[in-house]
């Protein structure tokens, strides 16, 4: 499943819109360094940081983490360059000190209750980190109806999922599991998804006058995308610390 999501996101590459908003939020925030959270298969940065390179030529480090990391999806995408990977599970509610950089979630913040949602958002604020959360889901018939065409982008883009393997096959096609996962999956996601509305009760009093919040939303390829992102201001941030000896490229 998450190697389908994976591949769907990476055809589509609707996540592309948002690049302007993360590199401004990155320079404001004195970052190159990316800490990808809930990364499952690796989401959509293996062709999000080509986008960083092009324009502005931004470089950028990037380290997927996971609560239950996939190490066979992030060996493979360690192969990108740029991309690295952390071994360790990682709770996104409290990220280890270690781990400096600014943190994004994609299509995952609706899997935590409001509670855990606003603790997540809190750990960066306390340790002077930025964060930016990007969310496709939506509560709207729109973006409900546009889920029911999960599973045939599922069967597109599966033939070119590598490694190759016939149980993705059978999975996918004979037994479509897969598929029909997805799209439930798609559904309940779009009637958890925050509004703008609950995303602004999320950051209300978190940061103070060193923190600064942006909200809104961007479309691309009809798809909506629901953006947060916060980031340290000017004048008021940490010294980023080295690079963690725990990062991987095996």
């Amino acid at each position: 499943m998450t190697d389908a999501l994976g591949a769907i996101w990476n055809r589509i590459h609707c996540y592309r819109v948002i690049v302007p908003h993360l590199r401004a939020a990155m320079k404001d925030a004195g970052t190159s360094r990316i800490v990808d959270l809930c990364s499952g298969g690796g989401g959509p940065w293996l062709r999000l940081q080509q986008e960083f390179l092009s324009g502005e030529g931004l470089p950028i480090h990037i380290s997927l983490t996971d609560k239950y990391p996939n190490h066979e999806a992030f060996k493979r995408a360690s192969a990108v360059a740029g991309v690295h990977f952390y071994l360790d599970s990682v709770d996104a509610t409290q990220v280890p000190a270690q781990l400096s950089g600014f943190r994004t979630i994609f299509t995952s913040f609706h899997h935590f209750g409001p509670k855990d949602a606003r603790a997540m958002l809190a750990d960066a604020v306390a340790r002077h980190q930025g964060i930016a959360v990007f969310e496709t889901p939506r509560r709207d018939m729109r973006t409900m109806l546009a889920t029911c065409a999960v599973p045939l982008l599922t069967w597109y883009v599966t033939p070119g999922i590598r490694p190759f393997r016939w149980s993705r096959l059978v999975w996918t096609y004979l037994l479509p599991v897969v598929p029909f996962t997805l799209v439930v999956d798609g559904l309940l996601s779009c009637l958890r998804a925050y509004s703008l509305n609950d995303l602004r009760e999320l950051t209300d009093g978190l940061g103070g006058e060193d923190y600064r919040w942006e909200m809104g939303e961007e479309r691309s390829w009809g798809v909506g995308i629901t953006y947060l992102i916060g980031r340290p201001w000017k004048g008021n941030r940490a010294e980023e610390e080295p690079a963690v000896s725990a990062y991987s490229q095996l």
